[in-house]
């Protein structure tokens, strides 16, 4: 937010920008889940809701994952939140008390930290390695565990290194957080943009129900970012509890957006498998770009829409110490924005977000590359 700002404040200024920071989707919200909130309008559909979303919502949640991953959930064990955001904020309040611990993999969507702290909680960081794609394994989740772990969070395909746990370690990972009582937070608001293989959800595995909290939003999946649209699915005692806690802040989500929501997981899902392609392409065109600056390396990502090039070779140069100073420079200078990596945990990274047009992805790496390789 605080990188879209201040380029919002250069645009003002008449600045050409080539836009490497938002974290959404360039594609137009389809046709048919924008006629479904025009409809809800027309048909005057615009009065408060229950709390946790109408049971069309509701219903659709639960069998759109059902289908997809072969979960167990009743409308009940399901609640339709404003963003996957407000989701993921509900369940660590509800969940985590002052002094627990809580498991984060490093590099971390800008969020998770502060929300765990605002909840009380002790982040407990699990580094990763660069040199394995950033994978999180079940060995290094469990050592990380100790008698006063609440919850551990997974973030796959993750914000902002696009790496994925593989179905082999989420579910040994299933299996430790359910057999120890510890809490699985599974932020899925990627799980469609997986490259890697067919999407995987630890919500499949029903016999640890009791312990998993599925987060999910439609805002990458289908282009919707801003209308604001999320999900949990768990047990009955905590989505009652999730519901409590909603019914004090904002109550209800939009009713509009309930129905859009609807007409999105109910209809066909050719657009997400559309949206999917394109993400690959694109990535694949910045990867091939980023080679050719020299000195900058990137993991390919497994998912999402994000590229976490390691700029380490030019921290010292031209006085920049850090990731922050750099991006702050290349924003005012080549009018390139990116995110800098202590934002996400690391200190030698920009993320770049690649869902623009492959013009603006050679542009403005271009521009990067003029500016770092210029650096003295």
């Amino acid at each position: 937010m605080a990188v879209a700002a201040e380029a919002a404040k250069l645009r003002a200024q008449g600045a050409n920008l080539v836009d490497f920071g938002a974290g959404e989707p360039h594609f137009a919200t389809p046709r048919h889940i924008k006629d479904a909130a025009i409809d809800a309008i027309e048909a005057n559909f615009t009065r408060y809701t229950v709390v946790p979303g109408i049971p069309d919502v509701r219903k659709a949640i639960v069998e759109r994952h059902a289908c997809d991953f072969g979960s167990d959930y009743s409308i009940d064990e399901a609640i339709f939140s404003t963003g996957g955001k407000q989701a993921l904020f509900n369940a660590i309040q509800v969940l985590v008390d002052h002094g627990d611990e809580v498991i984060l993999p490093v590099p971390y969507w800008v969020s998770f930290k502060d929300i765990i702290q605002y909840g009380g909680g002790k982040v407990v960081f699990l580094e990763t390695s660069e040199g394995e794609n950033f994978r999180i394994t079940a060995g290094a989740i469990e050592r990380a565990v100790t008698p006063r772990t609440k919850a551990i969070i997974l973030n796959s395909p993750s914000n902002p290194a696009g790496s994925v746990v593989s179905a082999e370690d989420l579910e040994r990972i299933v299996r430790l957080a359910h057999e120890r009582g510890i809490f699985l937070l599974l932020d899925e608001c990627y799980v469609y943009l997986n490259y890697a293989g067919k999407p995987v959800s630890g919500g499949s595995f029903t016999w640890a129900k009791e312990h998993l909290v599925v987060l999910g939003s439609l805002s990458k999946t289908y282009s919707m970012t801003g209308w604001r649209a999320g999900y949990a699915l768990a047990s009955k005692p905590v989505v009652a509890n999730l519901s409590k806690l909603q019914s004090q802040s904002t109550s209800n989500a939009a009713s509009i957006v309930q129905k859009a929501a609807v007409a999105a997981l109910n209809s066909s899902q050719e657009c997400v498998s559309e949206f999917r392609a394109e993400f690959i392409e694109l990535r694949d065109h910045m990867l091939e770009r980023l080679a050719a600056i020299p000195g900058v390396t990137c993991t390919k990502p497994e998912g999402a829409f994000y590229v976490y090039p390691n700029i380490s070779a030019y921290l010292g140069k031209g006085g920049m110490r850090t990731a922050t100073e750099l991006a702050a420079r290349m924003l005012h200078e080549a009018h390139v924005v990116t995110v800098p990596g202590e934002a996400f945990g690391t200190r030698e990274h920009i993320r770049l977000s690649y869902p623009v047009t492959k013009q603006n992805i050679d542009e403005g790496v271009r521009r990067m590359g003029e500016f770092l390789t210029g650096l003295r």
